[in-house]
């Protein structure tokens, strides 16, 4: 007995969408060690005052420079403990992710990052799986196609990051296997606009994007960062013997990297803040600026600022750490303060100058 034709092409589609819409289906790990009560109560105030200026009191993500969600049971699920801590010790080189493990000049221990890590996770209430650390093969130039239609938006066209996280990152690539990615693709972002793909695209288009964007990762190596020496108090002012600069403030609070390049060409004196973190200080700043962390005790540290000189604070954000330490600054009575518009990344886009890190092999 034959199948009538019109079943027989019925009975091909179905196979063909099952294969296409398939599964993966990942095995379950044990948790991480359990963080004791203590342990947690010092991440979370970690947390609280390295982190919520950006990621939100919530986890939620996006409140500042469109850094992620820390909440999303995906991003748990596949990334602990590497593909969190990492980013947490050593940061995402070219964006305002600081990295924060003090080998690299940043504010907490090893055993901090790891304890910031797993108390990330408990949070998420996430259960990890078993993910492969084999390549995934794919086709590169169908990949790239389909990232610039899918992707593209907010990843940007380069994958350097426009409303999402820079999946170009040469550290991002180079602290995720292939399968994390293929992971966060397929499953998306939950309660952020990141969607899952995994009924969007078919599995191979998956795959090719997954290779288009591992093909980016190429020429990216750690190098051991050769740490500055910090400034001094007496070297907080910038040409203490030149001009007070006249700056015209946008909404009295802001000044443009040319007004603040001009001062600077004609020796005016200054006091430059770096309000990120001491590692990205490390990595490049604006000449003669002194690092003055976001989460610094300003108590502590404004003794040391004289009122009298012109203080101009920047970050990368571009303005919200900076404008966070300048509001802090003129409660305290330094009413002589700005904030750089444009940011460190803007300042540097326009071609000013910065002193960049030295590195050893």
């Amino acid at each position: 007995m034959k199948f009538p034709k019109i079943l027989a092409f019925f009975l091909i589609a179905l196979l063909s969408a099952q294969l296409i819409a398939k599964e993966y289906t990942y095995s379950k790990m044990g948790p991480p060690r359990k963080l004791t009560p203590q342990q947690a109560e010092v991440a979370e105030a970690n947390y609280k005052k390295y982190c919520v200026l950006c990621h939100g009191e919530d986890r939620q993500g996006h409140v500042n420079d469109h850094a992620p969600s820390l909440r999303s049971k995906s991003l748990f699920e596949s990334g602990i403990p590497h593909a969190v801590l990492r980013p947490l010790s050593y940061g995402r080189e070219g964006t305002p992710m600081a990295g924060y493990l003090d080998e690299v000049g940043g504010p907490l221990t090893l055993e901090e990052t790891w304890n910031l890590t797993y108390w990330l996770f408990e949070k998420s209430g996430a259960e990890r799986v078993r993910l492969s650390t084999n390549p995934v093969i794919g086709d590169v130039t169908k990949g790239e196609l389909v990232y610039q239609k899918e992707c593209a938006t907010c990843h940007g066209k380069n994958g350097e990051g426009v409303t999402a996280p820079a999946l170009g990152n040469q550290s991002a690539l180079a602290h995720n296997t292939d399968e994390v990615i293929r992971y966060a693709i397929r499953h998306g972002r939950q309660g952020t606009p990141m969607k899952a793909y995994a009924e969007i695209l078919t599995e191979q288009e998956i795959d090719n994007v997954t290779a288009f964007l591992r093909s980016k990762a190429s020429g990216w190596e750690m190098k051991k960062t050769v740490l500055r020496r910090l400034p001094t108090p007496d070297e907080y002012v910038v040409n203490p013997d030149g001009p007070h600069p006249n700056f015209k403030l946008q909404e009295d609070l802001y000044v443009s990297a040319e007004d603040l390049n001009t001062a600077l060409q004609a020796k005016s004196k200054i006091v430059l803040l770096d309000t990120r973190v001491p590692s990205v200080w490390q990595t490049a700043h604006i000449e003669g600026s002194i690092p003055l962390p976001y989460y610094a005790d300003l108590d502590e540290t404004v003794k040391d600022l004289p009122k009298d000189v012109q203080i101009v604070a920047y970050c990368s954000c571009p303005r919200a750490a900076a404008d966070h330490v300048v509001r802090q600054l003129r409660n305290r009575g330094f009413d002589n303060t700005a904030v750089l518009y444009e940011g460190i990344f803007g300042w540097m886009n326009l071609g000013y100058p910065v002193s960049r890190r030295e590195a050893v092999e």
